[in-house]
């Protein structure tokens, strides 16, 4: 009897964790890769492209171990579509990781700083809050003694940038995101707990430069195969 893969919604899967993300877990999981501007590339899999604001397309293609959906996680009306194209196709959504990210660098006293900390709270911090909650309140709610048996979770991605100073680099509006980010993965894990959903966080320094894409994976896999909740695991060369 053949083994359902659980299914994973990805965000950010065209950026460089979540082309890594794929590459590496394409076999273990039946990844649902959400990407806005750029298109999902990665080895050797294939993939479609569906806008979850159009019909839903049943072609062959999305037969693949990746289905590729374009979704502005900043946007409210995408994000409702998004959920009901997954939850219509697969039936059910296991694993959520939170790894879109939009960044900008810029000093607090610039002239468009405080402009652009909007759309970055939209994506780093709105998008992955809504797109938790949607799928709790589309999903999860409706049977918490499945998403136990089923080990269901939320992983956000943050940044040491939301732990610490790094002076001089314009990483504020950024890093004020990111710090967002990891107390609302806190309230999440607690607020989720009664319905059998675990929520973590992985606060990663710059990768591949300082540390390697691998440990990155390696801890967001590390948490879905846990039962731990409520933790935030950063992720940076002491030396």
């Amino acid at each position: 009897m053949e083994v359902m893969k659980r299914v994973c919604v990805l965000t950010g899967a065209s950026g460089l964790l979540g082309t890594a993300f794929i590459e590496r877990f394409a076999d273990q999981y039946q990844i649902v890769a959400v990407y806005n501007q750029n298109p999902v590339h990665y080895a050797t899999q294939e993939q479609t492209f569906v806008d979850p604001l159009l019909p839903s397309r049943k072609i062959p293609e999305n037969n693949g171990a990746v289905y590729s959906i374009r979704a502005d996680v900043s946007n409210p009306r995408e994000i409702d579509a998004l959920i009901d194209e997954v939850v219509s196709r697969f039936g059910r959504i296991d694993l959520l990781v939170n790894a879109a990210a939009y960044r900008v660098w810029s000093h607090l006293l610039d002239d468009d700083a405080i402009n652009t900390a909007e759309d970055v709270l939209k994506v780093n911090v709105l998008g992955p809050l809504r797109l938790s909650v949607g799928i709790a309140n589309r999903f999860w709610r409706a049977d918490p003694e499945a998403n136990v048996e089923f080990n269901r979770n939320i992983i956000n991605v943050s940044s040491t940038a939301g732990m610490f100073v790094y002076p001089d680099l314009g990483q504020g509006i950024y890093a004020m995101s990111k710090a967002a980010l990891i107390n609302l993965t806190y309230h999440l894990a607690s607020d989720f707990w009664d319905i059998g959903i675990r929520v973590n966080a992985v606060a990663p320094d710059t990768f591949p430069g300082r540390i390697p894409t691998e440990s990155v994976l390696e801890a967001i896999n590390g948490f879905d195969r846990s039962d731990a909740t409520g933790q935030v695991l950063p992720l940076y060369n002491e030396t």
